[in-house]
């Protein structure tokens, strides 16, 4: 399992990277996609609104399942993974990259402080 170092992580297994500024791409875990397991749809229909932190933004349905994607922090969101539209696999084959879901402008960036880091992430979904 992967756990980048450059992000921030939610218990409900959503990251957070911050690109520049105030910008954030967010997306769900290698740990999540691991747990839904094939991911056939990705429904996020919050573009444009401001959301507080642990708000649902949107949800990915998979073969079993429908799992809610929550808000890591308070911000607008600005962008959609428009590539997730024709290939929702791309969030179980590549969760930290092609996969991301988001684009928010975070309301306050100093919210990241309270996510968890990569090595307290990792132990939190080791248990």
């Amino acid at each position: 399992m992967n756990f980048p170092q450059d992000l921030r992580y939610t218990s409900e297994h959503e990251w957070v990277r911050v690109t520049e500024g105030n910008i954030a791409t967010i997306g769900i875990t290698d740990f999540a996609q691991g747990e839904l397991g094939d991911i056939v749809y990705v429904d996020i229909d919050s573009i444009g609104n401001q959301l507080n932190a642990n708000e649902v933004f949107g949800s990915v349905e998979a073969v079993k399942t429908v799992s809610d994607l929550f808000m890591p922090v308070d911000g607008k969101v600005l962008e959609v993974n428009a590539a997730l539209d024709g290939s929702p696999d791309l969030v179980n084959t590549d969760p930290y990259g092609e996969g991301w879901i988001i684009k928010i402008e975070m309301s306050d960036p100093s919210q990241l402080e309270g996510l968890m880091d990569a090595a307290a992430y990792e132990s939190s979904v080791a248990g």
